[in-house]
């Protein structure tokens, strides 16, 4: 793949932050969201960062798929498009590291189905969010009717859905759409912060925890239990757990350095 045009992953202090960066709404077409991809594929793996915030600058986040590109589409050919673009939301979705999308201006069809991918979501007070794909006669295509009736409920999916409708901080604070609003200039800044603490803190164990959770609402309690039960004893092999236990032990709660081995 050429070097990336839209997407970049600038690490620093163990948080990487995966920019997008195309003018001037940061529309979504195949190229982006193939950056996007490439930048959580090297997010994942870089034993460097330990967090990441996804940033789409300080005017918008992403503010939808590229209409435009997509309207010369037809049925078939969407089909290997959408498939394509749910992978690499799904990327995102997987990197086995805490994940905070920081919005900024709209986070707006394809754009807050990339923020859904994340963990949390910090909002700006005068961003919007919302799944207006109703509007143009189709539905959601990368995630926006599952990951968001899993974050809050069928109901209140189906108002969003349905309606196409703009949601501001507030409300989607309340409706659990967002995890934080802060003044727009400081929304970067906060979810820097937020990553920061997670990245000072066992990676091993947090990727468990991530994978335990996320999966586990894919299936049933007692899969969900046998998958923790699991992922809980083999975190007992590595040298975070060792270190975690014996400095509880010495020098009480909250105090161990964690490697990631």
């Amino acid at each position: 793949m050429a070097a990336p045009e839209f997407v970049t992953l600038q690490v620093e202090d163990g948080v990487g932050t995966i920019r997008l960066d195309r003018p001037k709404m940061n529309a979504i077409d195949e190229q982006l969201h193939w950056e996007v991809r490439a930048a959580a594929l090297e997010a994942g793996k870089d034993p460097e960062v330990r967090a990441v915030v996804l940033y789409g600058g300080e005017r918008v986040f992403a503010a939808g798929a590229d209409i435009k590109a997509m309207s010369q589409l037809t049925g078939a050919s969407m089909v290997a498009w959408g498939r394509e673009l749910t992978a690499s939301f799904t990327t995102v979705a997987h990197i086995p590291k805490p994940v905070i999308a920081a919005i900024t201006g709209y986070a707006l069809g394809g754009g807050y189905e990339l923020a859904l991918c994340a963990d949390f979501r910090i909002m700006g007070r005068d961003a919007k969010v919302g799944q207006p794909e109703i509007q143009l006669g189709v539905i959601p295509g990368a995630g926006g009717t599952q990951r968001l009736a899993r974050l809050v409920g069928p109901a209140k999916a189906k108002d969003l859905v349905f309606t196409g409708r703009h949601v501001g901080a507030e409300e989607a604070l309340e409706m659990g759409l967002a995890d934080a609003v802060v003044p727009d200039d400081e929304v970067h800044a906060t979810a820097v912060a937020m990553a920061r603490k997670f990245a000072a803190g066992p990676p091993l164990a947090l990727a468990a925890a991530k994978r335990a959770i996320d999966e586990g609402l894919d299936g049933s309690l007692a899969a969900g239990l046998e998958l923790e039960s699991r992922l809980f004893a083999e975190l007992f092999d590595t040298e975070d757990q060792a270190t975690g236990m014996r400095s509880f032990l010495e020098s009480g709660p909250g105090k161990a350095t964690f490697t990631g081995r």
